[in-house]
């Protein structure tokens, strides 16, 4: 049918031609900024736009991150000042990543009470309120002393990263993240069933009005060794292939996301972004549910670099990259050039 359809329409073209009809040409739509920007078929809108923001206990002032060139750890103080420097250009969600000053082998400082994550959405919530969504990741990588995003047990002299003793521990870190304040809880373990748990742990305590955000399409990426420095986060011992996702799979990333919907998810996501364009059209053509793309800290860094030595002009990279994870179906996007973007969009550098 489609080759049919293909004939037909280039036969009337032929004819239209025979027949003396105006040329066909596309690039009239082309000629000026302003048309283009008007039949656009995609926008990146601000209030699409989610800010990642590392918060490290114990620190004073600002650290530089050398692995993410323009990202910085930041004390408490200074994430409510970022916050307002996110405000002021139109970006209005953050995602929280908390790296605590005591590890061990269960993440325990994970789901504190006092903990960084936990007093950081306080500070943010106190300070802004509803002006800003707050987003919290919900793992323990950067809480266990072995690295791991879940609790490690030996079994038949092997060490495995276990997942139902997991659960247990994930519900715990999101109980204490609502009891905080946040807006949305976001698991990034990639453990089976740990969307339910949540759901069920937080209404069971009256947070039924905490959304959870899901990492449900985690690829086992190499793209992820920037956020790891960031973080101070890599695994001691062996990789995370056991619970994240083979980058060859694609049909299972549609279960993974049905199996979510089916826990009780608000928001699917895939991660990371940019090398996984396929799946996020997948999951959107398949799903009607609220869909989110991390563009992870490889893919900033690898912008970052190329601008430095002068390979990329910096904006338009970011502006294609971004509007190509729009075009391929994230109705939000997670992403490190978030505040850069923003302001040069209100500066009117891009648009």
């Amino acid at each position: 049918m489609l080759k049919k359809i293909t004939l037909l329409k280039l036969i009337l073209m032929m004819q239209s031609f025979k027949a003396g009809f105006p040329q066909i040409r596309m690039r009239r739509l082309r000629k000026i900024k302003t048309l283009r920007n008007l039949i656009a078929e995609e926008h990146v809108d601000l209030s699409s736009l989610v800010m990642p923001l590392f918060v490290r206990e114990g620190l004073i002032g600002r650290e530089k991150i050398d692995s993410m060139p323009g990202q910085e750890r930041l004390s408490i103080d200074e994430l409510v000042k970022e916050v307002s420097n996110l405000l002021e250009v139109g970006v209005k969600s953050i995602l929280l990543f908390g790296i605590p000053s005591r590890k061990d082998d269960y993440g325990s400082s994970a789901y504190s009470r006092d903990g960084v994550v936990q007093k950081a959405i306080r500070e943010v919530k106190k300070n802004f309120g509803d002006d800003v969504l707050v987003i919290s990741d919900i793992c323990l990588c950067q809480y266990t002393s072995h690295g791991h995003c879940g609790i490690v047990v030996e079994k038949n002299g092997r060490k495995i990263v276990d997942n139902d003793t997991t659960l247990e521990v994930l519900s715990k870190i999101a109980l204490s993240h609502a009891e905080a304040g946040v807006d949305i809880v976001a698991p990034s373990d990639m453990m089976d069933g740990r969307v339910g748990v949540i759901r069920r742990s937080l209404d069971e305590e009256g947070y039924t009005d905490v959304a959870i955000m899901s990492y449900s399409v985690k690829y086992a990426s190499s793209l992820y060794g920037p956020f790891r420095d960031a973080a101070h986060s890599s695994p001691r011992f062996g990789d995370r292939r056991s619970y994240q996702m083979d980058p060859r799979n694609i049909r299972e990333a549609l279960r993974e996301v049905e199996l979510d919907i089916v826990e009780g998810v608000d928001i699917v996501m895939v991660k990371p972004a940019s090398w996984y364009l396929d799946v996020i059209s997948l999951v959107k053509k398949n799903f009607k549910i609220p869909l989110a793309a991390y563009s992870v800290s490889g893919e900033y860094t690898m912008i970052k670099l190329m601008a430095e030595k002068g390979l990329v002009d910096e904006k338009q990279a970011v502006w294609e990259q971004l509007h190509s994870i729009k075009r391929a179906g994230a109705d939000i996007i997670i992403t490190y050039y978030a505040k850069e973007y923003a302001r040069w969009v209100k500066d009117g550098l891009i648009s």
